[in-house]
């Protein structure tokens, strides 16, 4: 079940209220905040791509440049000997720790998430 919308490279979440018989949604994964909602998932869709497609435009005039979801780095805090543990596994392969994760990521999502998995 596909449970969020692409355009563009973007990615948005779907979220429903009953209070208000409707379906919305946000931008994931950047910092600006950019909602949409619709009445059926076709409207919901619709107004997601006509969002990115504003906030494209909006930064293209303000002379900014858009921010990418997921830029490609991030902090990830693991403790003390998870992080001495990891270190010395990189040193032992002859890798940098970033190759490590990078390594170990890729294992992980091939393994229980092949349907996010970059290559797939």
């Amino acid at each position: 079940m596909n449970n969020q919308l692409k355009h563009k490279g973007y990615i948005g979440s779907i979220e429903a209220s009953l209070e208000d018989n409707c379906l919305f949604g946000k931008i994931l994964f950047i910092k600006a905040l950019i909602s949409y909602e619709g009445k059926t998932v076709a409207d919901l869709d619709a107004a997601f791509q006509a969002a990115v497609d504003d906030y494209l435009v909006t930064c293209q005039n303000l002379g900014q440049t858009p921010e990418k979801p997921c830029k490609g780095s991030f902090n990830v805090r693991v403790g003390h000997d998870l992080h001495l543990a990891a270190a010395l596994a990189a040193t032992r392969k002859k890798v940098t720790l970033n190759d490590l994760t990078r390594q170990a990521l890729n294992e992980f999502l091939q393994h229980h998430f092949a349907e996010l998995h970059p290559s797939a």
